[in-house]
């Protein structure tokens, strides 16, 4: 499917962290309730500003997934659990790539299923964190994008 890409504006950041507490709660089993409590204000309040935004609506221009990009890294992707398996993860990664040259994303281990969809998207492993950015025990895959020869 041809996905539109658009821009987020701060007035829709309390939607963007609609789309990440569903996506986190239907992917990210291994998170206890207290990381996501805890990363839901850090995220509506800080890190979006950190990132460049975009998204993908649906006809009634509600958001059904994002992504946020800092220099060449994927920072963030998040689909609604209601949209995924669409193609919608597949055409942000592609425009993150196109658009933005992005070369390197990490993602939590234990998401299995975001580590797989990586590995479709052309990435490969690159090194390893025991605990995640915040010293949590939660490993870090630290992927790039495979070099095209």
């Amino acid at each position: 499917m041809n996905y539109r890409i658009d821009y987020v504006k701060q007035s829709e950041y309390p939607k963007v962290v609609d789309v990440w507490e569903a996506s986190v709660r239907a992917t990210h089993h291994f998170l206890e309730e207290g990381d996501i409590e805890y990363f839901k204000p850090l995220i509506l309040n800080s890190y979006l500003d950190m990132v460049e935004l975009r998204c993908v609506r649906n006809e009634r221009r509600e958001i059904l997934a994002f992504l946020g990009v800092a220099e060449n890294s994927l920072e963030m992707l998040f689909i609604h659990p209601d949209s995924r398996g669409k193609g919608i993860g597949k055409a942000l990664v592609e425009y993150a790539i196109n658009e933005f040259k992005i070369t390197k994303v990490d993602v939590n281990e234990q998401n299995e299923q975001a580590v797989g969809f990586y590995f479709h998207c052309g990435f490969e492993v690159d090194s390893r964190s025991e605990l995640d950015s915040l010293g949590k025990p939660y490993p870090i895959l630290h992927m790039k994008l495979k070099t095209q020869s």
